[in-house]
């Protein structure tokens, strides 16, 4: 069952790979090493790995997130946390749609959903919201077979 551990274990062993730039990240989904999968931990995964990636897309620098004005304006060594554009961008590095970023009375007023019913609610959107593709016709299977036969009489075997 996917929990706190499964996700800091994932964090922990996908981190290193993703920063070290591997493009794939092996076992999402996945949990007793591999012996059992559930989407919830699928979803999760993929929250872990686009935090992870982040620092791939590169960090925006604008007058805007360097806001030179509200610190001119609150002054130097002062605290920041109360102004609007740092509430705005405080959680540009990770923008979570799991993980709860709330303070905890706010997330007791919001129900206090645990991360996997979250994800399981997560899931069943998908579910039911994200569109069937259309499984390739016999044709689309022959084309693709025929193309692979004809590439690996050019492509060496590793």
């Amino acid at each position: 069952m996917p929990d706190a551990q499964a996700a800091h274990e994932k964090t922990i062993t996908s981190i290193l790979p993703a920063l070290a730039g591997a493009s794939n990240i092996y076992g999402a989904g996945m949990l007793e090493l591999g012996m059992s999968f559930s989407l919830e931990q699928l979803v999760i995964d993929d929250e872990i790995n686009g935090m992870n990636y982040h620092p791939y897309r590169g960090i925006e620098v604008s007058d805007l997130t360097l806001d030179y004005e509200g610190i001119r304006k609150v002054g130097i060594g002062k605290d920041f946390l109360g102004e609007k554009n740092t509430m705005e961008y405080i959680n540009v590095p990770s923008r979570a749609r799991l993980f709860d970023r709330e303070m905890f009375e706010t997330w007791q007023r919001a129900g206090s959903k645990s991360l996997t019913d979250v994800a399981h609610d997560r899931v069943i959107d998908i579910l039911k919201n994200v569109p069937q593709r259309t499984p390739l016709s016999r044709s689309q299977r022959e084309e693709m077979d025929r193309v692979i036969k004809e590439s690996d009489k050019t492509c060496p075997r590793i």
